[in-house]
């Protein structure tokens, strides 16, 4: 049985995801390589930001196909809105408030119907936040999970 199968004998989606703070870009794009990530997703409602270094939208997208054959793509879909991220950047509201309004957004876009688990299968959810417990990257691949079920989260 490969990595990749359940006891049932069906095949499980494997997501990852990522953030890009606190990393050098060796140390960025080697974890995605030795992880098999075939498509990185953006989502990040601001990918241009000059405080994302080589995160940049235009110098990723380069980066990750020139080091490591891996797909960009960005999905703002799958990112809070302005108004939802100000309000728990800015200390408006805290991350319990932040994770139910951005939990709502989800519902009401509905990813996993637009989406396919095989879209997303050695796919890796990028945000700036060095560790998952409080990103809305985490709470993507666990919206996703809950609809779709057969997914394997990994955070790197």
């Amino acid at each position: 049985m490969n990595d990749s199968a359940t006891a049932e004998g069906q095949t499980s989606t494997k997501l990852f995801t990522i953030g890009f703070a606190g990393k050098s870009a060796e140390k960025f794009f080697e974890t995605l390589r030795s992880a098999g990530i075939r498509r990185l997703v953006d989502v990040r409602l601001n990918n241009v930001s000059q405080l994302a270094g080589f995160a940049k939208k235009r110098d990723l997208e380069y980066f990750l196909r020139a080091i490591a054959g891996i797909e960009y793509v960005h999905d703002v879909e799958l990112a809070p809105t302005k108004d939802i991220l100000d309000g728990y950047k800015k200390k408006r509201v805290g991350w319990d408030e932040y994770e139910r309004r951005f939990l709502e957004l989800m519902g009401s876009r509905r990813p996993d119907e637009r989406l396919q688990p095989t879209e997303l299968d050695h796919a890796c959810l990028l945000c700036s936040e060095p560790t998952p417990e409080r990103c809305h990257r985490r709470l993507v691949a666990e919206y996703l999970k809950s609809h779709w079920g057969n997914i394997e989260i990994q955070h790197l």
